[in-house]
């Protein structure tokens, strides 16, 4: 049975190589070679100029080649994780994945290059006459001690970051997880007794970085496969075991581990046993990382040892230790200053950032990601999960901000936290074209009612507004549900920071139900049936919150049908002159944002409603900090068909032309004339606007809807909305896709004043 799963898996990683193309990676071109022209510029003649300005300011190199945001992983395949000594060939395919990990987490390029080179000097020279083809180099699976030569030779002979991440990559990531498995113990650094077990190159830096951190060196006890380190041992020695050599006579791993408050294990599979665990210090702290079998696995240490902080290096059990925490967003920092090195500074800030990501909230993108696992700071959660997308702004700016400070940053940034916020905004999509409207927000605290106050995601929005806005969260749903929620999903919701409307008992509910029986009284609801509904149904008791201002604004949605919430909606809020004028959505694309209406609430708008919809997509799209540019959509183009899109269009044009709006529209046309103004001006040379339109309007919900959710699906597209207008923010209808994000960025939106247009 285990040798055909073996057999299975082997295959299935064989075929993930293989299909549909040989290998991981691939060059794309990054400039259009469209036509002769094209081709002049990109290469012969015009190339030439290009060349001529590098040699003149060889600093241009990285404005006119990808130089600047290049890596060269390097290996001579003498030491790969797991596998030992198998030459540079076959290490290829975990180079590969190391470039793929650059560019995923980092959008880092990185070329992957295997040398046939076992001599540690002759291999430093290669690495070193490459450096004109990339901005940084990363050392990988080279044996010790032969890679503190070639990282010794080339950081002292190149001026670019040399960054050897079996060393430094494992140091940081045990840097980040000691030092919050000793804030959880109470212990200190400069108080600790390590004890290690493996000689490597992984295994010294790891301890270099520690004494960095604090620990003492008389405090640090290292034992190999011959047993302790000590002064005068003569058996497979180097001068970096030397230099943590502990007194003169041989002793066991077993023999010195009595008392240790922490064990580092980066050796082999069952090192360390539990007897020997059951000698270390009260809340020892193990870190078994030998890969794929640790030193000891938890559940044995456990048993001598239950209050033991434990991690390892594999994926299955808590706190893996992921040099992927680390690599990508170290380079990225180094790269975007121009760092002509990597030095103490910078791996320490990195140390720090991450430390500090942990003992944060976690984000919904990594929960999503760890479905099931509980992601609260804690014994089980040292280091934040690789696919937290926080990491590329949290640590890369603080590398950035360390290079800056120790003065190897050739191009300094000006604005650090704009740096962030650009960096965050690569990772989070929506985070740049968010950031007018959370900054508008912020001048203004507004109580936000969410209906569906029970759900995991609503939840964790709400932890993110108390963290990032002014506002307040209302949460519509039952107390022990929520609490219960929180607490399987280790969510550390401040249950005193938010309001919370229970439906089976809340002492407004007397008040809630008579108010929604004055309202409806005439529209056939009876007091039994108004009891019943402010009993049961949240969106309805959300929009009485509103409407009594116990709340500025009520999202709901996240279940159910778009129109079954729009009925409550318009019934309770659509008064003195509120009323759904339509639905907008924001698309975030790879080249920029386009929004799209109306996506629900006319299935066949009349003129006046196309006209209510492009007014309100224009006040809404200048909220973000853009100059509305709105295409009316059809089958119609210009006047060529008489079709009743057209028509309606045509009508809503004309509307518009004698409204004397101050933004700029334009239609009936097709969405290719709308987005290419090169076939636009063919068609109709003197158009309104200038450029692409980033409105689209279209003359029924289907054709909207439809367009909405290709973007998303096949094009990746990220959706903030549907945004309600026409109801002055006092109510958003969300869709159930909608993930936590995408929650926050309505509850910001909510959050925020319209500028209306006359």
């Amino acid at each position: 049975m285990e040798e055909a799963r073996h057999d299975n898996m082997r295959q299935s990683a064989l075929d993930y190589h293989a299909n549909p193309k040989p290998g991981k990676l691939e060059i794309r071109a990054t400039k259009p070679l469209a036509n002769g022209r094209d081709l002049a510029r990109a290469y012969s003649p015009g190339v030439a100029e290009a060349s001529l300005a590098i040699r003149a300011n060889p600093d241009t190199a990285r404005d006119y080649t990808a130089r600047g945001n290049l890596v060269a992983v390097v290996t001579n395949g003498t030491a790969v994780l797991g596998l030992g000594n198998i030459g540079a060939l076959a290490a290829k395919p975990v180079m590969e994945g190391k470039a793929v990990l650059f560019k995923k987490f980092a959008n880092i390029d990185a070329f992957d290059l295997e040398i046939n080179e076992s001599d540690p000097e002759k291999l430093a020279d290669i690495v070193c006459a490459l450096e004109p083809s990339f901005g940084a180099i990363n050392l990988e699976d080279i044996k010790a001690p032969d890679c503190f030569i070639v990282e010794k030779l080339c950081r002292e002979r190149m001026n670019i970051p040399v960054f050897h991440d079996d060393q430094h990559g494992t140091a940081i990531v045990v840097g980040a997880a000691a030092t919050n498995a000793l804030r959880i113990t109470g212990k200190r650094f400069e108080d600790i007794k390590i004890v290690s077990t493996g000689g490597g190159a992984a295994g010294i830096a790891c301890l270099n970085m520690l004494l960095k951190l604090g620990v003492k060196r008389e405090n640090v006890w290292l034992c190999d496969i011959e047993g302790l380190v000590y002064e005068g041992r003569e058996t497979d020695m180097t001068p970096q075991k030397a230099a943590y050599a502990q007194g003169r006579e041989a002793k066991t791993l077993d023999e010195v581990i009595a008392g240790a408050d922490m064990f580092l294990g980066l050796s082999g599979p069952g090192v360390l046993k539990p007897e020997m665990v059951a000698k270390m210090a009260p809340q020892p702290v193990i870190f078994a990382l030998a890969n794929p079998t640790p030193e000891i696995l938890p559940d044995d240490a456990r048993e001598v040892a239950p209050d033991a902080i434990i991690a390892t290096g594999r994926s299955d059990f808590p706190n893996q230790v992921n040099n992927v925490l680390c690599f990508p967003f170290i380079f990225r920092g180094a790269l975007d200053v121009g760092a002509t090195t990597i030095n103490d500074e910078m791996q320490i800030a990195c140390i720090e950032g991450i430390a500090k990501l942990a003992r944060q909230t976690t984000s919904a993108e990594a929960a999503a990601a760890y479905r099931g696992e509980k992601l609260t700071f804690g014994p089980d959660y040292l280091i934040p999960k690789p696919f937290d997308p926080r990491l590329m702004g949290v640590v890369a700016s603080a590398v950035a901000k360390a290079a800056m400070e120790t003065g190897v940053a050739t191009r300094p940034l000006e604005d650090l936290p704009g740096y962030k916020a650009q960096l965050d905004g690569s990772v989070f999509k929506s985070a740049l074209i968010m950031r007018p409207v959370f900054e508008a927000a912020a001048t203004a605290t507004r109580r936000i009612a969410f209906s569906e106050g029970e759900d995991e995601r609503v939840l964790r929005a709400a932890i993110a507004m108390i963290e990032e806005t002014t506002d307040t969260p209302i949460l519509i749903g039952r107390p022990e549900v929520i609490e219960m929620r929180c607490e399987r999903a280790g969510l550390p919701l401040d249950l005193n920071a938010v309001e919370i409307v229970n439906p089976e008992n809340d002492p407004r509910y007397r008040d809630y139900w008579g108010t929604y029986h004055e309202l409806m009284a005439r529209r056939g609801v009876t007091p039994d049936l108004a009891r019943a509904i402010m009993r049961t149904n949240t969106t309805a008791i959300a929009g009485i919150m509103v409407h009594r201002n116990e709340a500025d604004s009520m999202i709901c949605g996240t279940f159910g049908q778009y129109l079954w919430h729009l009925k409550y909606v318009r019934e309770i809020l659509a008064r003195d002159g509120l009323h759904p004028a339509g639905a907008l959505s924001l698309m975030i694309l790879e080249d920029g944002p386009l929004f799209v209406a109306d996506t629900h609430v006319h299935h066949q708008p009349t003129p006046d409603q196309i006209m209510e919809t492009v007014i309100g997509a224009a006040r809404h799209v200048s909220r973000f900090g853009l100059k509305p540019k709105i295409a009316l959509c059809s089958h119609s183009q210009f006047g060529n068909l008489d079709t009743d899109s057209g028509e309606r269009m045509r009508a809503a044009m004309d509307l518009l032309i004698k409204r004397e709006v101050e933004f700029d529209f334009e239609g009936e046309m097709h969405v290719d004339a709308a987005l290419d103004p090169e076939v636009r001006a063919r068609l109709m040379p003197k158009s309104r606007f200038e450029g692409p339109a980033n409105v689209l309007v279209f003359a029924n919900t289907d054709a909207a809807s439809g367009v909405r959710n290709i973007l998303k699906m096949k094009s990746g597209g990220l959706e903030v909305g549907p945004i309600l207008m026409g109801m002055g923010n006092k109510a958003h209808i969300v869709t159930p896709s909608i993930t936590s994000r995408g929650l926050l960025n309505m509850s910001a939106l909510a959050g925020t004043p319209v500028t209306h247009y006359s």
